[in-house]
Order: structure tokens, then sequence, then C-alpha cells
């Protein structure tokens, strides 16, 4: 050291040697000295290799390979969205070994890299018939959904694989189980809510709800209207967001199952006063009408069976034996000969007058009861408003229906639930050609009045004659679908073709090509 040259800034020889980096730095004041250690290679192509890098290394300070470091990154990659997306060790084992089929064992690195990594994993758990959303796989690969389709779409035709189609039944099974929203419902409700859960989605599915939409905002719906249904209070938006769909689309599905619920209401008594609003109040009662409905084998007339057919026999049997009734002089023959006759005659019915004169004071008695609680309710408007008609049914829902449980499209299909609908986006289409329709008459008489101003002035005078009632003019706002159906009349087009709704075809066709022309 006493050798060594003094250093820069406190002249003392106390310099010593960094090994590291092979410059001088003083051990008094620590000051790195200026750059002296200088080595000439001499030497062509063939001369000697540098003193830090090497070929094959990852960087200085490093001992493993490119490859190997590589490979390590990878695996961290796929360990952490298995671990985001939950998956199990033999799942995580399929994705690694799916991974290694498409682009080897060496993996890859890269921005692409972890939305493929979550293809796969959607690609392995949707072979098993296992949900995962693939919001929710975009979200955890932070990537947009339609990227992340892309590319599970190219996974799938890379190993030529056919997915199996989507489990609506399964999906709503798993997300009434895993929803944090369920998670201090009682076990006996939750089965409860599972069987009337699959019976409505099976129904939706026979309603053609379910045809060419998501499938999981109808399991959304499904799950609020049920959850409702047995008075367990949650929120559509918090369903919405553990299921990861959007709320808009969940609060279209579900007014969608409201009104198909009301358009099977129809046949009940009351169902012209059964609305959207208080379908759920109704629910019960319709629900239970669709189930007993589903359960009839035959239709036809001779073996059809009335499932709202009062029961003559258990009804007079149970007020006769009821305490009191046992005493009164009846003649001994009464059950035999009752248990003969058919209750298409009740002439024949084998009762003493006594016994009928009991049971109708009875009658009385009970209506003059409900009476006088109907009063109660409505001097009560906040009990009336918390009235439930599920408190007259209590055990209403009985599942024995096969609909309840999990069954194929065909028998779905075949099966009776009292309501034959069409699908929603059909229906939509035909309200729109009527307004379509609408419009072209309107369009026609406007251009009537133009072309031919008397016979537009007589016809207006024999409207005003026959609506005498109507004293103030009804004003209709013209709007730009209105001048295009004007223009396309104007050039012949016919009046199916504009019912269709395509404008721009229409107007390209007859309109721009003939100006051209």
């Amino acid at each position: 050291m006493e050798n060594s040259p003094p250093c820069q800034s406190c002249r003392k020889r106390t310099l010593v040697t960094d090994y590291e980096t092979g410059n001088k730095v003083c051990s008094s004041c620590g000051v790195v000295q200026e750059f002296d250690n200088f080595q000439a290679h001499i030497g062509g192509i063939t001369g000697e290799t540098g003193t830090y890098i090497h070929i094959g290394k990852s960087g200085a300070g490093s001992v493993n390979s490119y490859k190997e470091n590589k490979i390590y990154n990878a695996e961290k990659v796929i360990e952490d969205l298995v671990f985001k997306l939950g998956l199990s060790v033999a799942k995580s084992k399929e994705v690694k070994s799916l991974i290694e089929k498409i682009i080897g064992p060496e993996y890859g690195q890269g921005k692409w890299f972890p939305v493929f990594v979550g293809a796969c994993a959607y690609v392995v758990m949707r072979r098993d018939q296992r949900i995962l959303p693939i919001v929710q796989v975009a979200e955890s690969v932070s990537c947009d959904a339609y990227e992340l389709g892309r590319m599970i779409s190219r996974v799938v035709d890379f190993v030529d694989l056919k997915l199996p189609e989507f489990d609506i039944v399964y999906a709503f099974e798993s997300a009434i189980k895993r929803c944090p929203s369920f998670g201090k419902v009682s076990d006996d409700l939750i089965k409860r809510m599972l069987q009337q859960g699959v019976f409505l989605l099976q129904c939706l599915i026979k309603w053609f709800v379910t045809t060419g939409r998501q499938p999981m905002p109808v399991v959304a719906a499904v799950l609020i209207f049920v959850a409702e249904l047995n008075e367990v209070r949650v929120k559509i938006d918090d369903v919405a967001n553990e299921l990861h769909v959007t709320v808009s689309t969940c609060r279209r599905r579900y007014k969608e199952l409201t009104e198909r619920l009301v358009g099977a209401a129809r046949v009940l008594p009351w169902g012209k006063d059964v609305t959207v609003k208080n379908i759920l109040k109704n629910a019960p009662s319709v629900i239970q009408y669709m189930e007993m409905k589903s359960m009839e084998k035959s239709q036809s007339q001779n073996q059809s069976v009335d499932l709202f057919q009062y029961d003559m026999e258990g009804l007079v049997g149970d007020c006769l034996r009821k305490d009191g009734y046992d005493s009164l002089t009846r003649e001994e023959d009464c059950s035999t000969s009752y248990s003969n006759q058919s209750i298409d005659y009740p002439d024949k019915f084998q009762i003493s007058p006594e016994s009928l004169s009991v049971i109708y004071s009875n009658f009385l008695d009970e209506i003059s009861l409900v009476k006088a609680n109907a009063e109660i309710s409505t001097k009560n408007k906040r009990r009336r408003k918390n009235f439930d008609i599920r408190l007259l049914c209590t055990d209403w829902w009985k599942g024995k229906s096969e609909l309840s449980k999990k069954l194929v499209l065909k028998q779905i299909l075949e099966k009776d639930v009292g309501l034959d609908a069409t699908p929603p986006s059909f229906e939509k289409g035909c309200l729109a050609n009527g307004k379509r329709r609408e419009k072209i008459k309107s369009a026609k008489l406007r251009i009537q009045r133009i072309m031919d101003p008397t016979n537009a002035e007589n016809a207006a005078l024999s409207g005003l004659e026959n609506s005498r009632k109507k004293r103030k003019k009804v004003q209709v706002d013209i709007d730009w679908e209105d001048l295009i159906i004007e223009t396309l009349l104007l050039h012949n087009v016919k009046e199916e073709e504009i019912e269709n709704g395509h404008y721009n075809a229409l107007m390209a066709l007859h309109v721009f090509d003939s100006m051209n022309s």
C-alpha cells in the first residue's frame, strides 16, 4: 500500500483494488480513482475474449443462461396466473401441458405470453365443463376480452379441439355456491333456490330467451329473482360484479324473465291483474301452475287432468272429521255411498241436513274472519305494503317436476309450462315491422296529399265528419326515417322491402344508382 500512488483527493497512499470492477479506491476517503485498468487486447478474430462479456450468458452478475432465465420467468407467470384464477394443482398441470404442446418446453416471453397462458387456462376449464368467465381471465392478464377471445380461437384451432356447449344449468349451480352474496344463506334454502332456479332457467330455454345471448347475464337475472322470491336480500349490482357481467344486461334479462312470467299468468283467473310490478307477489301461484302443468303426461280430452279441480270428497270428509262433527246424526252408509258416487252428481251425496248446516255455518264464520282481516289490512297501509301472497301458501314449492332437474334440450322443448313464447328478438322485429308499416301508410298519405290536393281535402273533410268529437288536431312529427321512406316510395320500391328496414342497401340500389345512371 506504501508503494501505491497517492490519492487524487486526500493525497494519501492508501489505495486498494476493487476486485469486482478492477478500479482503484482510496480506503481513507473512499474516492474512486480515475480509470487506469485498461487492458489492450491484441489479436484478430481468433484473439482473446472480452473480460466481462461472454456468449450465452444473461449479463454481468448472473450465473444462469438466457434460456434458463426465460423458462424461470415463464413458469413464474404461469404460477401467478393460475393462483389468481384459483385453479387446482391438477388443472395447473393440464394448463402447463397444453402450453408445452403448443409452443414447446422453452415457453416464451413478451406481452403476448400472459394472454396465451390465460387462453390455455380458459380452454382447459371449458373443456371439462368448468365455469371460468372470460372477463375474469382478461382482467387477470390485463388485456381486452376481445383480444383474449382471438387468442382462445387460435389455441382451439391449433390443437383441433371442439369445445362443448356452454352448460347454463351447471353455471347457475356453481354461481349460487361461490357467490359471496349467498354465503350466509342456509343449505336448505340454497337447495330450494337451486331447484327453483333450474326450473326457471329451463323454462327460459324453452321460451328462447337464452338463444343467441350471453348465458351469464341470464344466470344473474334468475339468481336475483329466486333470491327475492325467497326473501334473500341481494343487490343486482353485487351479483353482476361477482359474476363479471354487465349490470345493464342483467337488468334486461330480468325484465324479460318477468315479462314471460306475466304471460304465463294470463291463464289464471286473476291473470289480467298480474303485471311486471306485482309479478313477484304472484310468482308462487304462477310457478306452481307452471310446475303442475309440466307434470301433465297426456293432453287428450278424455284423459285430461284438471289441475285446479276441487277435491269434494276430501273437503267434506275433513269437515265431518273435525271436533264437534262426530256426534252429529248421519246415515250409516254415508261414507260408503259417497265414495261410490261420482263428483258430477252432487245430489246423490248421502249427508244429513244437520251436517250440511253446520258446514255452511262454519264456512260463513271463516268468510267473516277473512273479511275482518281484510279490513284491518286496509287500515294499516304499511302492513298492506308488506303483505305477501306467499303467506297464504307457505309450502307452494314442491320440486316434483322434471324441469327442476337438468334435462336435455329435446326434453325441455317437449314440456308444457302453460306458455309458448317466441324469441325476444323475433318479437322486437315484429314490433319494428309494424311501426315501419304505419310509417309507410303515413308517407303514402303525405305523398298523395301533395300530388293530388283535391282528393286529400275531401278525405280530410270526411275524416273530420267521422271524428267530430276530436276537437284538437294531432300533430305528427316527421323524422329522418319518414323522409327515407318517402324517397323510397317515390322510387317505386316495394313496401315489403321497406318493411325489412335495410335502408342503406335500398337507397344505394334504387336511389343513388339511378342518379348515377
